[in-house]
This record gives C-alpha cells, structure tokens and sequence, in this order.
C-alpha cells in the first residue's frame, strides 16, 4: 500500500543508506532538499534558508564534504541560497571542487556563478565545475547513480499574456538497490509519471491552487495519481493557502 506523506516540514525518509531531508518546499518562497548515503552529502535545489538549515543538521566539517549540487530550475524559490551557500564555502576555506548539476538555458544559475566568481576572485579557492544537463543520460556521483528527465515547467509571460516554457528537470536518484525520483515544478507530466512509477520515494509538487493553474503546477488530484504509482511519496510545494 502506498503510503502519503503530507507536507509539514521538515520531511524525512531513509532507507538502508540512502536518507533525504527536504526542509521546505513553498511556492515562490523556497525549497531545500539534503540528501545523503554512507559516502556523501549532496544538496537539492538551494533555496533562500539552505544554509541555515544545512547548519542545523550537520556540522561544519560535514557541510564542506557535499560533493554536489543539483538543480531543477533556475527560480528564485530553488537557487534563492545558492550565493550565500558557495559564500560559506569560501569563508570556511573550502579547496575541493564542488559540481553543480543544472538544466542547460538555465541562465540564472550561471548568471550568479558569474558573479561570485567576479566579487571573490581573491578569496575563492575552489573550483565549482558547471556541469549543464542537455539530455536525460543518467551519469553516476560518488557510488549514486543518477537519471535526469525533461518536465513541463512554464513561467507566465506578462508582455504577451501565455505560459512560456522554463528550463527545468526531474531528478531519479538510485543508490544500493533503492530509488528516489523527485520531479522539481511541473505541470503534468507523462516522464514524471514513467520515472517515480515503482520508486521506493516519490517526491511530487501540488502546487496549482485550481484548475487555472494547470499549465504551470499539478494540482493535488494530479500529483496524488502519480504518487500512488510509487511505493511511498510525498506531497511537496503545496501552496500554505489554498
């Protein structure tokens, strides 16, 4: 039977060594995810408040071991703390690479690396390797293995009144015979659906607060049907007001 998970935050899951922590996931606010095996720590969409959240769950030494940083899309409710994250690695003196995983056209995202990189050229010692994600070929970091896949995120354009795409992906994270598909924003999406069918967590967002939202988010019906195809899930970006 699957089993609901409702979105009160802080959501935990972990099984064997594979644990995932999403602090928060709130439309248009933030949304920050750790998640973590016997080997490594990675991040998942480093909203605003990441790093204070991070700070409250590992200690200094743990937070300059995470290897990763993976990115749906570039809004500000999913990289709002990238800055202040990268900044902290710098004032802790951080020397190993750090790899950041984002959809390609994701200008917002290179924009800030762009920026950190020009305001701390003196202080920065690290590396922070770029690594846009132009097809759904599944890769493998630190013993995980991993799958992007293209969603159906759009953004409103004001000039012209219509919906416009936005760069942005789903992420299934397999470790040690166990599964994790988490899909970022989305409208409905069939390769959402394929990817958390079976999953051992599914991490799906509802955050259409009606039906007029449709083409931007999943309303909670639509996300609860994708859900209920994996073995455990959780409801994510649900909007705090309906």
């Amino acid at each position: 039977m699957n089993k609901k998970k409702k979105s009160k935050y802080p959501l935990i899951w972990k099984k064997g060594n594979l644990f995932i922590e999403i602090f928060c996931s709130i439309p248009n606010i933030a949304t920050g995810i750790l998640l973590r095996t016997d080997k490594t720590y990675f991040v998942v969409d480093p909203g605003d408040g990441i790093l204070r959240d991070l700070n409250r769950n590992l200690n200094p030494s743990e937070i300059l071991e995470i290897s990763d940083v993976f990115i749906t899309h570039g809004h500000h409710d999913h990289i709002g703390g990238l800055w202040s994250f990268l900044t902290y690695m710098t004032v802790m003196q951080r020397e190993k690479p750090i790899d950041i995983f984002y959809p390609e056209g994701s200008l917002e995202i290179e924009s800030i690396i762009a920026a950190l990189l020009q305001v701390y050229s003196r202080d920065i010692k690290f590396k922070i390797n770029l690594r846009k994600i132009a097809d759904e070929k599944s890769f493998s970091r630190e013993g995980m293995k991993i799958k992007p896949f293209k969603v159906n995120h759009k953004e409103p354009d004001f000039e012209s009144g219509k919906a416009v795409p936005v760069p942005s992906l789903g992420y299934k994270f397999l470790y040690e015979g166990k599964s994790i598909c988490y899909g970022g924003d989305t409208a409905f999406s069939d390769n959402l659906a394929k990817h958390a069918k079976d999953s051992d967590l599914a991490i799906i967002e509802a955050g259409a607060v009606d039906d007029s939202e449709m083409e931007l988010h999943m309303t909670p019906e639509q996300a609860e049907s994708i859900g209920e195809s994996a073995k455990e899930y959780f409801l994510v970006h649900v909007p705090e007001k309906r």
